[in-house]
């Protein structure tokens, strides 16, 4: 193990240590730490860091600068223990951000979804897609947060879900429609009938038992969504809360100029402060 993979890893160690995730960051250090493995570098260089940083297959400067916010980090961390390293600086890469518009699912396209969900096979894999989908669309859950799901997690006596350690170590509640909690009842019914025995803990799970991997869930929906025909263009604080943001500022990349969303939200919000002043 060379020193400056074990430096990483000392350091990725301590910063979970402080309740630091590091899912994507410490994947990015560490494919940085084999980038300079390969061209024989034993520390951090502004020069490598950049080239690490921007050999992607994203050409958006905003991700790339994203990437070397992951060395950078760590470069200061290093530079401690070894006056050598060199801290990228923090303008080196444009941080302007290129985002593409939302695309809203109408609640038609939501059931032509849940309609091609219920041709898979096996059985159960059909089950948990049409929950999943459902889910999703009522709830505005992330989709990881769908898969870590736990069963008790789930109650459906009170029509809570638990978002457990989420985003930012964040917990919260979820309160279900009744609609949904039948929904859900049913399909803790089949799950329950299909598999004996599920090696996994979550309320959903595949057609083995185990846990849904959130990060082969874009395939089959994209299979999903072709077979539905479904073809895509190319109150803040309350809802920051609601989903797991730990500020405002983290919720204005979701706050787009949609007309229905702005409609709907103001609508809300004026029926809010009407029952605030009636209840005066």
């Amino acid at each position: 193990m060379s020193g400056l993979r074990a430096r990483a890893g000392e350091y990725l160690a301590m910063r979970r240590a402080l309740g630091f995730k590091l899912a994507t960051q410490g994947a990015h250090l560490m494919s940085f730490v084999s980038f300079c493995e390969e061209h024989g570098a034993t520390t951090v260089t502004t020069d490598l860091a950049v080239h690490w940083a921007t050999s992607t297959a994203s050409r958006h400067e905003a991700y790339q600068a994203r990437r070397l916010d992951s060395v950078r980090i760590f470069a200061r961390h290093l530079q401690a223990l070894d006056p050598a390293a060199e801290v990228p600086p923090l303008d080196v890469l444009s941080r302007r951000q290129c985002r593409i518009a939302p695309y809203l699912f109408s609640p038609e396209q939501i059931t032509a979804l849940m309609d091609a969900a219920s041709v898979l096979r096996p059985a159960i894999r059909a089950a948990t897609w049409r929950t999943l989908i459902g889910l999703l669309a009522v709830t505005g859950m992330r989709k990881g947060e769908a898969c870590r799901l736990g069963r008790s997690d789930v109650d459906l006596d009170t029509g809570t879900l638990l978002i457990a350690d989420s985003k930012f170590g964040k917990s919260r509640l979820v309160f279900l429609h009744p609609t949904t909690v039948t929904a859900l009842r049913a399909y803790e019914r089949a799950r329950d009938q299909a598999i004996s025995g599920p090696r996994a803990d979550t309320f959903l799970v595949n057609s083995r038992g185990g846990a849904l991997d959130g990060a082969n869930l874009p395939k089959t929906f994209a299979v999903l969504t072709a077979a539905a025909g479904i073809r895509a263009p190319a109150g803040l604080p309350v809802l920051s809360t609601w989903l797991g943001h730990v500020d405002p500022k983290s919720t204005y990349w979701y706050a787009q100029a949609v007309p229905e969303l702005l409609t709907l939200a103001a609508g809300r919000l004026e029926a809010g402060r009407q029952d605030g002043q009636a209840d005066r």
